[in-house]
């Protein structure tokens, strides 16, 4: 995982699977988070999710996309987005 906002750069993400839930402990700088049901359709958003903070658990996610903050709203991503993930390395 990144350990500064530099190196969690723009157009990357952590994909946790499965994951109903995540938390921030020992982070040290916001994330914006996408939970996503089986089809990977968005049914929850967490934007600027600070440090050491707990987000709710959705029991309807199966994954739930890590990204940094502020790509939410600079992509416009609302509910009921369908997320397509490729894995570049």
């Amino acid at each position: 995982m990144a350990t500064n906002p530099a190196s969690f750069a723009p157009g990357r993400g952590l994909l946790l699977s499965p994951s109903r839930g995540i938390h921030t402990f020992a982070m040290r700088f916001p994330i914006d988070a996408l939970y996503l049901d089986a089809n990977q359709l968005v049914i929850h958003i967490e934007e600027n999710l600070r440090p050491w903070r707990i987000a709710p658990i959705k029991l309807a996610a199966v994954q739930v996309l890590e990204l940094p903050a502020g790509t939410i709203r600079a992509s416009q991503t609302a509910v009921g987005d369908l997320i397509d993930i490729s894995n570049a390395a």
